[in-house]
C-alpha cells in the first residue's frame, strides 16, 4: 500500500490564493475549504487509499517558547484563518484522519506519521504531500518521498541531495545555518546555501565540523570566515537547528489501518450543504461506492 500524508495548512493557503472567493449563508468565507475537499476527493479518485491530513489548528507552537521571533499567526487574513476549523470538521466528516496540531506543528505530525507508517511492512511508499523544505529531513531513499502536488513532482533522497546539496539527515543543520524565512529562522551571517552545502556534504552535522578551518577541504571557499562565524554564534546555530528539527514523537495513530478511507460519514452531506459543496459530496459518494459494496 501507499500512504499519503497531506499538509492541510499548505493546501488551505494554496487554495485560498488560488480559487474564487465564496461565502456561506452566514457570510463566512468557504472557498478554500471547498477547494481542499475537492482536491482530497480527487486523490481518492486517482487511487489513494490511506490518507492523513495535518493542520496547524493554531500557528504558534512549542518553538515560540524557544525563540520569540519564530513564526506566528500575525498577518494571516481573518477570512483564511476562520476556515481552518471548517476544514478540520469537514475532513473528519469525510472520513479522513485529521491531526489538528496545537502544541506541535503540522509538519511535526507529518514527520511523525511518515516515520511510523514506514515501519509497517505492508507500506511500500509514504508520500508526504508538501513542498516545505523542512520535510526534506523525513525523506528516506525511495520509501519516504515528498510530493509537490501543484507541480506534480516527487522528490526522493536523491532529489533532496540534488536540490540542497546535502543528505536528508543534514537538512536541520542546513536550515540552522542558512535560515528559513518562512518559519522565522534567521540563520547565520555569511552562510549561504552553497557554502552550507559545501560544508555539510562533508561534515553532515554541526558537531562534525572541525573548529580549525585548516582541516577543512580546500574546495570549501571562505573556510576561515565561515568557521569564525559558526563558532562565534554556536549557540544560535544549535538553537536554529533545533527549531528546524521536526519531531517524530508526536502521537498520530496506533496502526496505519486508521488511515484507510472507507467513505464519508452520514454527516458529510449536511456539512457539504453548509459549504455549498454538494458536488463534492456526490463525487465522494461515487468514489466510495465500490468500497461500500465490498
Amino acid at each position: 500500500m501507499e500512504v499519503h500524508l497531506l499538509d492541510g495548512t499548505y493546501e488551505l493557503f494554496r487554495h485560498y490564493f488560488g480559487v474564487p472567493k465564496s461565502a456561506n449563508a452566514d457570510g463566512q468565507e468557504i472557498g478554500a475549504v471547498r477547494g481542499v475537499l475537492a482536491s482530497v476527493v480527487s486523490m481518492f479518485a486517482k487511487g489513494a487509499t490511506h490518507i492523513g491530513v495535518a493542520t496547524d489548528h493554531v500557528i504558534e507552537s512549542f518553538r515560540n517558547d524557544l525563540f520569540p521571533y519564530y513564526k506566528t499567526g500575525e498577518g494571516i487574513p481573518e477570512d483564511l484563518w476562520s476556515q481552518f476549523p471548517l476544514l478540520e470538521e469537514a475532513l473528519d466528516a469525510m472520513g479522513v484522519k485529521v491531526w489538528a496540531m496545537v502544541e506541535f506543528e503540522a509538519d511535526d505530525a507529518l514527520a511523525a506519521a511518515a516515520h511510523k507508517a514506514a515501519q509497517d511492512s505492508r507500506v511500500e511508499r509514504v508520500i508526504i504531500c508538501t513542498p516545505d523544505k523542512d520535510l526534506g529531513q523525513s525523506v528516506v531513499g525511495t520509501k519516504i518521498v515528498q510530493m509537490d502536488r501543484r507541480r506534480d513532482t516527487i522528490r526522493d533522497e536523491a532529489g533532496v541531495i540534488e536540490k540542497f546539496g546535502v543528505r536528508p539527515e543534514s537538512i536541520p543543520d542546513f536550515l540552522g545555518v542558512v535560515g528559513d524565512t518562512a518559519d522565522g529562522i534567521p540563520g547565520l551571517p555569511r552562510w549561504g546555501a552553497k557554502a552550507a552545502a559545501a560544508v555539510l556534504s562533508v561534515y553532515p552535522h554541526l558537531e562534525d565540523i572541525p573548529k580549525d578551518p585548516k582541516q577543512w577541504p580546500s574546495s570549501i571557499r571562505g573556510a576561515s570566515t565561515l568557521a569564525a562565524t559558526l563558532f562565534e554564534k554556536w549557540d544560535d546555530a544549535i538553537l536554529y537547528r533545533t527549531l528546524a528539527t521536526l519531531r517524530t514523537d508526536v502521537e498520530v495513530f496506533s496502526n496505519v489501518d486508521e488511515l484507510e478511507w472507507k467513505g464519508p460519514r452520514p454527516e458529510f452531506e449536511e456539512n457539504c450543504k453548509r459549504l455549498k459543496a454538494l458536488d463534492v459530496f456526490k463525487r465522494a459518494q461515487a468514489v466510495a461506492a465500490p468500497k461500500l459494496k465490498a
